[in-house]
């Protein structure tokens, strides 16, 4: 087997092992702290300074891996995940807010050097297959990731009510500590490690490319975590009445095939658009998932039988931005330099982090003022500002005749 293909398996198996924990530690914290009397804003705000530490970890990842190897920060990650998940197998007197907002930042701090290190390596890994090639393993490694999160979520679910909060919480941390373990003993080290060792004022991009397609991937990935986090769980739970497993099966199945759409995206786009997707793809796919929350919210308010309005909005909506998600996700590969790879993708998704932390803010406050309705028009203005910002995004060609 090909070097650069059995390293970018290991990379995958590896990410997908780390996936499933991080779904089922977010599933497990929302449903088992809103049973214990926790409002929606409060549950929102343990997840603060997850997506904050996120935001830090994505700036000082990418220059972290491009001097030390994406592959030693991606283990980092996955021995940090192992502690926030026994971190949070305490005593239920030990659960104090500003314990658990502690295991988050553990938890968010892991996440993002797992995610940073695991795309950026596509690039190296990709070699001189082009960018055909390129798009087929960021869409594969991406949807799967995706389709995993979504395992993650109903492992999160049923191990709540099979094994209790903290079996769940050990039980995952044994599962990711023989991954590492694995992990380490099949990846070759220095992978993405760049030959001098960059300054970090470096991480700040001067392809302006990247800037505008880092200010969309912020309103992007906020339109979906300000109505998906805590909004739409406590209102399947609270409002419809259903279990925590329904509500994490369901979550599961969207975010499945929300992975599945991804995944396929080269395939899809492929009879729409020819070649490899740029700018003008992104612009397209982000005008018309704006519809879709909007669409949403008005079915509610003219009073369309909740429970099909949002499975099939849902559904609507995942694939839309399944497919925005896959573009961004080429695009940042594609206008990026192999040999600053790591710190574009890491500046990248700082910007992703930060969308994050306001969306899961916005999710505990908008739904507690104004109920999932709220939720989801400011969903809707934050896709409208990423197609918006998506008119700075250039043809890929552009960009690497630039560097």
């Amino acid at each position: 087997m090909e070097q650069g293909l059995r390293n970018y398996l290991v990379v995958t198996g590896g990410y997908w092992a780390f996936t499933v924990t991080d779904g089922a530690i977010r599933m497990l914290v929302v449903l088992y702290f809103h049973q214990l009397g926790y409002s929606p804003f409060e549950v929102a705000m343990l997840f603060l300074f997850y997506e904050f530490f996120g935001i830090v970890t994505n700036l000082v990842g990418g220059w972290l891996g491009a001097r030390i190897g994406l592959n030693l920060t991606m283990h980092i990650g996955m021995g940090m995940q192992v502690v926030a998940l026994a971190a949070l197998t305490v005593p239920d007197a030990w659960l104090s807010v500003p314990w658990v907002m502690a295991a988050q930042a553990l938890s968010g701090i892991a996440k993002d050097l797992n995610k940073m290190s695991a795309k950026a390596s596509v690039k190296t890994m990709a070699g001189s297959g082009g960018e055909s090639r390129l798009f087929r393993w960021v869409a594969v490694l991406t949807g799967s990731k995706n389709a995993l999160k979504g395992a993650g979520f109903f492992a999160g679910a049923a191990l709540l009510e099979a094994a209790g909060f903290r079996g769940a919480l050990a039980i995952l941390a044994a599962m990711l500590l023989a991954v590492l373990i694995a992990t380490v003993a099949l990846l070759p080290s220095g992978v993405g490690k760049m030959s001098s060792k960059p300054k970090f004022t470096q991480v700040f991009s001067n392809i302006p490319a990247i800037n505008w397609l880092s200010a969309a991937r912020f309103f992007l990935f906020g339109s979906r975590d300000v109505w998906f986090v805590v909004g739409l769980p406590v209102f399947l739970y609270e409002v419809l009445g259903w279990s925590f497993t329904q509500v994490g099966a369901f979550m599961a199945l969207w975010i499945i095939g929300y992975g599945i759409v991804q995944a396929s995206a080269p395939k899809l786009l492929r009879r729409s658009h020819q070649g490899s997707p740029g700018g003008g793809t992104a612009r397209f796919w982000a005008f018309v998932l704006a519809l879709l929350p909007a669409g949403i919210a008005l079915g509610l308010q003219q009073g369309w039988p909740p429970q099909s309005v949002i499975v099939g909005g849902l559904i609507l909506f995942g694939v839309v931005f399944a497919i925005n998600s896959a573009v961004h996700s080429y695009l940042i590969l594609a206008y990026s330099d192999r040999e600053k790879v790591s710190m574009n993708v890491g500046f990248y998704y700082m910007a992703n982090a930060g969308g994050r932390l306001a969306g899961t803010l916005l999710s505990g406050w908008a739904y507690q003022t104004h109920g999932l309705e709220g939720c989801l028009w400011w969903s809707a203005g934050f896709v409208l500002a990423a197609a918006l910002l998506s008119f700075g995004l250039p043809a890929v060609q552009a960009v690497s005749k630039q560097a």
